[in-house]
């Protein structure tokens, strides 16, 4: 049975970026850029590449790709920092809350059929199980990174 639910934990992410990327490409968007877009608006853009690649949970070249076509639908722009030149700051367009707006409402609706027939308390203890799962796999590895001979 454990075994069956490792697979299907890490089916879920997989699937559900599928999805997001389906309801999300009539927007000329996808999970990925998406992704970027709502840490910059929830999280307030101005933020450095590295820090927002960081954030995100991202490698920072995998970022660059998403930011060349963020910048290229024009959604963001990189200025230099003026602390430091060698540093990029993201900044929103103007053209972005509109669609960030959409973005939500899309996103919003695809998780409402993802959890469709999912009771409120069972959401809520599913969230509980995977808050534990996601720490003991942190605390795994933080284990395995101090541990020399691992």
């Amino acid at each position: 049975m454990h075994e069956s639910l490792c697979l299907k934990v890490s089916r879920v992410p997989r699937l559900w970026r599928a999805v997001i990327d389906k309801r999300l490409a009539p927007l000329g968007m996808t999970h990925t850029r998406w992704v970027t877009l709502y840490h910059l608006w929830r999280y307030g853009d101005g933020q450095a590449q590295c820090d927002l690649a960081r954030t995100i949970g991202v490698e920072a070249p995998s970022l660059v790709r998403t930011l060349d076509q963020l910048g290229e639908q024009g959604l963001i722009e990189r200025r230099p920092s003026e602390e430091d030149r060698r540093t990029k700051l993201v900044y929103l367009t103007d053209r972005a809350t509109p669609l960030l707006e959409k973005i939500e409402k899309a996103v919003n609706d695809a998780r409402c059929d993802m959890l469709r027939d999912i009771s409120e308390e069972d959401l809520e203890h599913f969230e509980r199980v995977l808050t534990l799962i996601e720490s003991n796999g942190s605390h795994e590895l933080s284990l395995r990174d101090s541990d020399p001979s691992s």
